[in-house]
């Protein structure tokens, strides 16, 4: 289906919003502490936050640029605020107050007006009227100065050059000389409400496209976007239009709640195991699902920061190495066999339903990625003390998961899968405990390219383990991204068929999970994501959902809604069926290219090739000799619909990979070359020689004759021809392997008029009519 990658709005449609809408205003703060922002009325926001040290300072942000909304819904950038004002009411609790030495103070970044950046640190409380925790400050962007006490310290702002600005918070005891913990953890907040714009530049224009439903359903992080307000997500997901689930990973760095210890802050030292702001956030987003018509579930891995993970939770290898991911900073993974760190999680599965079942939401849980860590190099992690001791104390070793195993090894990693399923067993029972009577949707999200990957043949012993076949889970959820960007098809289809056949979920009780792309300049990968997710919809899963929200909007990706259907069968563009008649020696056969020539004044030319492959253009009358052959010519043209039909035809003058009409050989045309990833080859067929060459492509061979070679020696069996002739092999050809192939072909094409007009008079006389035919582009 269509897709676009936009990077800016042209021309559609766009609104108002008041500068400094509620919404919009995000937060930074710095690892352990905690903040969250919500907007809780057209002109009120709510900052929560959970301190941990000292030093610990957030910051409420105002961007004049929106570099975090879509293209199409961000709001447009304006930087000058001369002749803008702000006015809110201010109350907090549990923060160093209004009119107190390190206060909230507003901090403007820009330039001054003679361009030179300059940072303007503006105490609120200068322009408060009312207490320290509750005020009404009004500020006038053309009327304001940076500076603690006025006017002895007065910095003029100048207001024609404001990038951002963020109002600072930070707990008593505040110090940011000292990196010591406080006393204990320490949660305050903060409201902004009567929020009110005023002056010359009170209104930003904001894009406000609204995409028809396209059928899909997204995911969000609460690690990538636990810093916007979710009325701002939801906002973006209905607008680009999302329905069903909105499947949100709750993360691995700021959900829960960290006590000191030892130097470090660690998760699961007892107590309420989310922190304060994060129960908050969370209850607000399932709420805007809700009422956005949205299903929200809740995702929850066994991943964790590293840094606030207890030793003996972590998975380790054979040599007692941590498990650790390739992520800045580390993430670990817990042990499924360590039973204070399955109960913490359970805990927190319980908590996060809770949230949901508070808003009134149905309760979807999914357990996202569960596995035993295994480093690239084979390395897998199933030796922590608690797992050795739950395998009996002395377990097989496996230094290398892509060696051959001996039973003893393969055993373990039975048990070490029987662990795994015992433990999301006992996750969605404490979900359900905790929800009942009430119904629980319970979830899988398995990560097909580590799970099954082709050199570690036995790792799905232990990680996806045969107690999670059906019915241990109300759906089955299933990505694939790694390969599906890398075009490791062959590894897709046997994954899938492999995850069928073992767990066995049938296609209505399975999910697929498109995505993701990583880095911005990663974003042509949203054509093979796109492409996967058409492939996905053919296999009519429960649903497709794109994964996730932040690339999407980052990278601009509008999934473009399917064409109405009428009820009625959809006409068919193209009949997979070969022109009857035999083109005879007089019909018309003409490659044309488009080029554009300009000449200069003193008669040199530019010229420019619009198209890098010929078009043909064929005229089919002169091939109908008699009566007969008329009346199936306009047979076929009816059938046709005229031009709305395609069809193949032969060309007399050009239709075999061996020059141009001798017989086919399995190494005629070089289709590619292996790298041990890629299974799908198009069909080429090159005219002219080196890198002048033509490169056509062959969307209608004849399979009968398709012959095709590997390293010179021809393949039988091992592969099958795609939609428009795309040679797929059942495995990957090997790094370096040459692929060949011969064939015959015909041409897709098209009536290039919607009428047919024949004299009978003139073709008894033997004038042939004219019948003109156009080719058809199927592929690049």
């Amino acid at each position: 289906m269509a897709f676009w990658l936009a990077s800016k709005r042209e021309g559609q449609a766009s609104d108002w919003l008041m500068r400094f809408d509620p919404r919009f205003w995000t937060l930074n703060f710095p690892r352990p502490m905690v903040a969250t922002v919500v907007s809780t009325a057209p002109d009120g926001l709510r900052v929560e936050a959970s301190f941990l040290r000292k030093t610990d300072l957030g910051g409420l942000i105002w961007d004049s640029v929106d570099a975090l909304d879509h293209p199409l819904l961000a709001y447009r950038t304006d930087r000058d605020y001369a002749h803008t004002s702000l006015r809110f009411r201010w109350r907090s609790g549990g923060l160093i107050p209004l009119d107190a030495i390190n206060g909230p103070t507003l901090t403007i970044e820009g330039r001054d007006e003679a361009g030179a950046s300059h940072t303007w640190y503006v105490r609120l409380w200068n322009y408060a009227e009312g207490t320290g925790e509750d005020a009404v400050v009004t500020l006038d962007f053309s009327a304001l100065d940076g500076g603690y006490a006025l006017p002895a310290d007065a910095d003029r702002v100048w207001p024609g050059a404001i990038e951002r600005m963020f109002i600072s918070f930070a707990p008593p005891g505040y110090d940011d000389a000292s990196p010591d913990p406080l006393p204990a953890e320490t949660e305050g907040w903060f409201e902004m409400t009567e929020i009110a714009t005023d002056g010359a530049r009170a209104m930003l224009e904001i894009g406000d496209v609204v995409m028809p439903a396209n059928g899909l359903a997204i995911a969000t992080g609460y690690d990538d976007q636990g810093i916007q307000t979710p009325a701002r997500l939801i906002r973006a997901v209905r607008q680009l239009g999302y329905r069903g689930s909105v499947v949100h990973y709750l993360g691995m760095s700021h959900y829960f709640r960290l006590a000191a210890n030892g130097g470090r802050y660690l998760a699961g030292q007892g107590g309420d195991p989310l922190n304060g702001p994060t129960r908050s956030w969370h209850r607000a987003f399932f709420a805007e699902c809700l009422a956005a018509g949205l299903s929200p579930m809740a995702s929850l891995s066994y991943e964790l920061l590293d840094q606030h993970c207890p030793e003996d939770w972590k998975q380790r290898d054979l040599g007692g190495n941590p498990a650790l991911t390739g992520w800045d900073p580390p993430s670990t993974l817990l042990s499924p066999a360590n039973s204070q760190a399955m109960a913490w999680l359970q805990t927190v599965s319980a908590a996060f339903a809770g949230s949901l079942a508070e808003v009134g939401a149905p309760v979807r849980f999914q357990i996202g990625e569960p596995w035993w860590w295994t480093f690239g190099d084979g390395r897998i992690c199933l030796y922590d003390d608690a797992a050795r001791a739950a395998f009996g104390g002395s377990p097989a070793a496996i230094p290398d998961m892509r060696a051959p195993l001996s039973p003893a090894q393969t055993a373990m990693l039975d048990q070490a899968g029987a662990l795994l399923a015992q433990s999301t067993a006992d996750l969605v029972a404490a979900v359900r405990t905790a929800i009942a009577p009430a119904p629980v949707e319970a979830l899988a999200l398995v990560f097909t390219p580590t799970l099954l990957a082709p050199d570690m043949p036995e790792l799905k012993r232990a990680n996806l383990p045969t107690g999670w076949a059906a019915p241990a889970f109300d759906r089955l959820q299933v990505e694939d991204y790694d390969w599906l960007t890398a075009g490791a098809d062959a590894h897709r289809r046997k994954a899938h068929a492999e995850v069928d056949a073992r767990l066995g979920y049938p296609a209505q009780e399975q999910d697929y999970l498109a995505g993701f792309v990583l880095r911005p300049n990663q974003r042509d990968q949203w054509l093979r994501i796109d492409a996967g997710i058409d492939e996905a919809l053919t296999r009519a899963p429960h649903e497709v959902v794109v994964w996730a929200l932040p690339q999407v909007a980052r990278d601009g990706y509008v999934r473009l809604p399917p064409p109405p259907t009428s009820g009625a069968d959809p006409m068919q563009a193209f009949d997979d069926v070969l022109y009857p008649l035999a083109l005879g020696r007089d019909a018309t056969v003409v490659p044309e290219f488009s080029t554009s020539v300009s000449v200069t004044a003193s008669g040199f030319e530019r010229r420019n090739s619009l198209w890098s492959n010929a078009r043909l253009r064929f005229d089919v009358g002169p091939g109908v000799r008699s009566e007969a052959e008329l009346g199936a010519l306009i047979a076929f043209f009816r059938a046709r619909r005229g031009p709305a039909r395609g069809f193949r035809l032969r060309d007399p003058s050009d239709f075999s990979s061996s020059g141009m009409v001798a017989a086919p050989g399995p190494l005629d045309q070089p289709l590619g070359t292996g790298d041990g990833i890629k299974a799908g080859f198009p069909l080429i067929k090159r005219y002219g020689e080196g890198e002048d060459a033509q490169v056509r492509r062959i969307t209608r061979p004849d399979f009968a004759t398709v012959l095709v070679s590997i390293d010179g020696a021809l393949q039988v069996g091992n592969w099958t021809l795609a939609e428009h002739g795309v040679v797929t092999f059942d495995d990957a050809p090997s790094i370096g392997a040459d692929i060949r192939a011969g064939f015959l072909f015909d041409v897709p094409v098209r009536f290039a008029e919607d009428s047919l007009e024949v004299s009978g008079a003139a073709f008894a006389a033997g004038e042939a009519p004219s019948v003109p035919v156009v080719e058809i582009r199927e592929a690049s």
